[in-house]
């Protein structure tokens, strides 16, 4: 697989259109669509490392330099992955999982906390 269609993939499978994936690592959407068509062959090694770390996986995989080099799953549990794809995917829900990409182990105890209550309700 190439560089372009792992990124590709990656973002769609994050549930990103262009314009977001974009907003994220700090570029422009045609910026994206030139690295998914291809048309972009040195891309800056810190946009590389950014979308690393977006994606939860190694540089090396979104350069294809292993072609056994796959991502590891971000959630173990296929049905936990399952479901939280099906949550990601409501815009209303959405914004919890950005606001949680930096929080703390604290924040997310505080957080299920105040849904626990909310569905006692």
């Amino acid at each position: 697989m190439s560089m372009a269609e792992r990124i590709k993939e990656l973002r769609i499978a994050a549930g990103l259109t262009q314009e977001e994936l974009g907003e994220k690592i700090g570029l422009q959407k045609s910026a994206i669509a030139k690295y998914e068509n291809g048309r972009v062959e040195n891309i800056k090694r810190s946009t590389i490392q950014a979308l690393a770390d977006l994606f939860g996986v190694k540089p090396s995989y979104i350069l294809g330099f292993d072609e056994d080099d796959e991502p590891a799953p971000y959630y173990l549990d296929p049905e936990a992955a399952e479901m939280a794809q099906e949550l990601y995917a409501r815009p209303e829900i959405r914004v919890l999982f950005d606001a949680s990409r930096n929080a703390t182990a604290e924040d997310v105890q505080m957080a299920a906390e105040l849904l626990d209550r909310l569905s006692k309700k």
